[in-house]
């Protein structure tokens, strides 16, 4: 169970991790010990598996020395409880809906107690990244105050889940969050003490970007990423190394492939239906694949949850595991790339690239319906306010 007077980070994906022990790396330098101390550290790492695979990443978090305990957490979707599918059934009203989804936040979070591998109430700070995902109804549900942590570099600048998933009426349900009848994320929850993001100015609303006060909801706290990775020691850099890549030397291979020829990275994302999803990347393997007319080394890497086969897809890629954070890749040495190549997931903390390319919303547009991956927040506004 939880230990008094200590840390618990709920973590979704390798990189919650990563920043997860960028925070504890920290607070391990400002303590006066070292990287390989020998001690233990006393925060406690909660990996949910509803969405991710982290392979063998809880066993080395064990043995790395900056956690106390490291559990497991079969988070469960709602779809997995047949008796919160009425509750999400559109009755054609907004009262309606909003008395389902007032039953629907109560009784979410009181089904997954029995799934929680600790006591998070024994925690004297909890720590939830992607507080939209089940556990967010928990806390709520027991009243347990809590950080939320942003799910990806400045996640909230390209997709504002919390506006999208209640587009219509936001500023009602916001109040009705507020005062804890429903459940909102990313900082609008009543026992959301504060949503930490890595830079307050990227927040695309106005009013959300002077939400810095105590208490006020959202209330937002800066913690600039790029300032935690410039702390670290080589002796840091090692232990992340050694915690997130699983056979180094594998990869040090793969990385060596093409010596002296241009060399591109293109990272995969779990966009579309598979078929489009192949014909999408082939594009930008034929697009992107050269640099001043020289046919460069094309490697991929790939997304935690992309289970596209691209070795089958594309014989003679490298295709890099996507068990590790890229930003693993900053910390090996003499390691440069031309250029990366992304859709959505940001590339501001890639350090190891000449060019950074950022497609976005306009290239999607060419593969899915817009309103897909869209979020207009002016247009919403105005259908909700009817001006």
């Amino acid at each position: 169970m939880g230990h008094n007077g200590s840390r618990v980070y709920i973590c979704h994906t390798f990189y919650h991790v990563y920043v997860t022990c960028l925070k504890e790396l920290r607070i391990r330098r400002q303590s006066g010990q070292s990287s390989q101390g020998g001690t233990t550290g006393t925060a406690t790492l909660i990996l949910s598996r509803m969405s991710n695979d982290f392979g063998t990443l809880a066993q080395r978090a064990e043995a790395c020395g900056l956690f106390q305990a490291v559990y497991p957490f079969d988070e469960h979707h709602f779809s997995t409880f047949p008796e919160l599918a009425p509750l999400k059934r559109d009755t054609g009203g907004f009262l309606g809906n909003l008395i389902n989804r007032i039953r629907f936040t109560r009784a979410y979070g009181r089904l997954q107690a029995p799934y929680l591998p600790v006591d998070l109430a024994a925690y004297d700070e909890v720590y939830v990244f992607c507080d939209s995902d089940p556990v967010g109804y928990y806390l709520q549900y027991r009243r347990i105050p809590y950080h939320a942590v942003e799910d990806g570099l400045d996640c909230i600048k390209y997709y504002d889940t919390a506006r999208y998933d209640n587009r219509g009426h936001f500023r009602l349900k916001a109040l009705f969050a507020r005062w804890g009848l429903i459940f909102m994320q990313n900082g609008w929850g009543r026992y959301c003490i504060d949503m930490e993001v890595n830079d307050i100015a990227a927040l695309p609303c106005p009013e959300d970007r002077n939400a810095t006060v105590p208490g006020r909801k959202p209330c937002f706290v800066e913690a600039p990423r790029e300032a935690l990775v410039a702390e670290l020691t080589a002796a840091d850099r090692a232990l992340l190394l050694q915690l997130f890549v699983e056979n180094i030397d594998e990869l040090n291979r793969q990385l060596a492939e093409g010596a002296g020829r241009p060399r591109v990275l293109i990272l995969t994302e779990p966009l579309c239906d598979l078929e489009t999803r192949k014909r999408l990347f082939g594009d930008l393997i034929r697009t992107y694949g050269s640099i001043d007319g020289q046919e460069a080394v094309v490697m991929l890497k790939q997304h935690p949850r992309d289970l596209l086969d691209y070795e089958q897809v594309f014989p003679g890629l490298v295709v890099l595991s996507g068990r590790f954070p890229m930003e693993m890749l900053n910390f090996v040495e003499n390691l440069t790339f031309d250029r990366v190549i992304s859709v959505f997931t940001v590339v501001d903390s890639l350090h190891f690239v000449r060019e950074k390319i950022f497609l976005g919303d306009d290239f999607m547009d060419q593969y899915e319906a817009p309103e897909r991956h869209r979020f207009n927040e002016e247009v919403e506004e105005i259908k909700e306010n009817g001006t």
